[in-house]
């Protein structure tokens, strides 16, 4: 990469792309939106997907565009809308061989200041010819922890056949996220569905019909590599998101539905809807299609690592450690073992996990899991009684997946390592779980909580069983009594973390898809067992 300062005469403006929710009474969107940019086109490079940042830090952060046809990325900076004295960033070439995508890295920014950027795409044989300029804007992360830090995180979105719905205002929850104007957001994973089917029209209950904004991509299961693409570009045909995109940097984790529901490395699929069984096939060509449109640090193309799990150091007050609970796994399965040392998470990740907790000097450390620890979430896809998550209904001592966790909850407390909070999604409903070693068969461990949201755009569901392994207790639920409730049926949610520069309090609010707060929990730094 290579950059140059610059003042660049091109007017700041922002560009989002109309009509998508107010498309035709048939809701089909044309062949030529979400399918490979033909090279024909005449005029210059759009980026009609609007344009994302994420993975941002003190002095850096990704920007991410997709263009309709070969172009050249350009970014440029400045610490105003006017784009006056701006700096100029020359990204990659954008091809086929990424789906048009691109990721910007930008470094040597100003801490814990407001950046704006606005990407061009400029015509690889003519860089004079540009596109119009879509624009966006984020915070870097602070030095000093004075401002605080503020952000959200939920997960699960376009689930069970539920997208975007013109009727139902798009995905509305990112409007009401937007509001919040939050320093960054960490989705907890199912990005996408790649797996679940749009159809145009779904029953409801009250004899009433769900519309589907809907393409040829999200017509099937996704197997291909093309049809993975399409399903990422689906969620960005919603102006919310868009909007959302271009305001507030991300931290993405993916968990199952991006490539199928329940996978495990070594899987082969019975699922009738696949003529590709081989679940590793399928994860590859998902893998590929996640680090094509997410700006995530350890996936972008050329990326040394590799990898999802990560850790993404937010000032002093906070450290936001990424897990993946998909790449390392053992096979589904009862989860009774007495021995277990691949786990959930792998050996590799578990001692990469416990050296930078130890390694980490953040007044908080944010563990963002894609699967809860303490509910049982089974996984009954091929009739048998196996379990998706940790754990696994025996209240006991741990078994299975459980033994990863209790040496990693010694290690915390033997380590003396505090201010640790567990985030999570995954199981379509919300809820704060505490977990205290009296209430637990496992009690070499100091108290900890864990915070559920979602999701953002899908089904919900009743609430989980929890597992007394840990001792969870519930201090707060909010779930549907029946499975897979609409989203016109409420039971969208988000939540939102805010830490206080002055006092160090870390402030947890779970919070309804319109933004009504549903419960508080306030967090004291330094302390266990809260």
């Amino acid at each position: 990469m290579s950059d140059s300062p610059s003042s660049s005469p091109l007017p700041a403006r922002r560009s989002v792309l109309r009509g998508s929710l107010a498309a035709s009474a048939a809701l089909a969107v044309p062949a030529t939106v979400g399918t490979a940019p033909a090279f024909t086109l005449s005029g210059r490079p759009k980026a009609g997907w609007g344009v994302q940042s994420g993975d941002v830090s003190a002095h850096s952060g990704l920007v991410w565009v997709r263009s309709d046809r070969p172009a050249r990325m350009v970014v440029e900076t400045s610490a105003t809308e006017s784009f006056r004295k701006a700096r100029r960033w020359h990204g990659p070439l954008l091809g086929p061989g990424t789906d048009f995508t691109g990721t910007t890295r930008l470094r040597g920014l100003p801490a814990g200041e407001q950046i704006h950027y606005r990407v061009l795409l400029a015509d690889p044989d003519d860089p004079r010819r540009t596109g119009e300029p879509v624009t966006g804007t984020f915070r870097t992360a602070p030095l000093g922890r004075r401002d605080g830090v503020r952000f959200l995180w939920s997960g699960d979105l376009a689930g069970q056949g539920w997208g975007i719905n013109p009727d139902f205002g798009g995905y509305t929850i990112f409007k009401a996220m937007a509001g919040l104007d939050p320093d960054f957001f960490l989705h907890s994973g199912d990005t996408i569905y790649a797996d679940g089917p749009i159809s145009a029209t779904v029953p409801l209950p009250d004899g009433t019909t769900w519309r589907n904004i809907t393409t040829e991509e999200k017509s099937k299961v996704a197997e291909t590599l093309a049809e993975f693409r399409g399903n990422f570009r689906y969620n960005l045909l919603d102006e919310h998101l868009k909007a959302f995109n271009a305001q507030v940097p991300s931290i993405v984790q993916w968990d199952d539905h991006e490539v199928t529901n329940n996978w495990y490395p070594g899987e082969t699929l019975t699922d009738t809807r696949y003529t590709e069984k081989n679940v590793d096939v399928l994860a590859s060509r998902a893998r590929q299609a996640f680090g094509e449109y997410f700006p995530i640090s350890t996936l972008r193309p050329g990326a040394k690592e590799g990898r999802v799990h990560r850790v993404l150091r937010h000032g002093p007050l906070l450290d936001v450690f990424v897990l993946d609970m998909r790449t390392y796994r053992n096979a589904n399965s009862p989860d009774t073992q007495t021995t277990d040392p691949q786990g959930i998470l792998g050996a590799e990740q578990l001692e990469w996990l416990k050296r930078e907790l130890s390694r980490s000097r953040a007044v908080w450390k944010v563990i963002a899991s894609d699967m809860p620890l303490g509910l049982v979430v089974p996984d009954t896809g091929d009739g048998k009684p196996n379990i998706e998550a940790v754990a696994q209904g025996d209240p006991g001592a741990p078994l299975g997946r459980e033994l990863q966790i209790a040496e990693l909850l010694r290690f915390i407390k033997h380590r003396r390592i505090t201010g640790t909070v567990w985030l999570t999604a995954d199981v379509h409903y919300t809820s704060a779980q505490h977990y205290q070693p009296s209430r637990a068969a496992f009690t070499d461990f100091e108290p900890f909580w864990e915070f559920v949201s979602g999701p953002l755009n899908a089904g919900a569901f009743p609430a989980n069983a929890l597992d007394n392994t840990f001792g969870p207790e519930r201090a707060f639920v909010k779930a549907p009594t029946v499975a897979n409730v609409s989203p016109a049926g409420g039971y969208q949610f988000f939540g939102e973390v805010d830490i206080d520069g002055g006092s160090g309090e870390l402030t947890v609010r779970l919070c309804e898809q319109d933004g009504t707060v549903l419960y508080t929990k306030v967090l004291q730094p330094g302390q266990v067992g809260q």
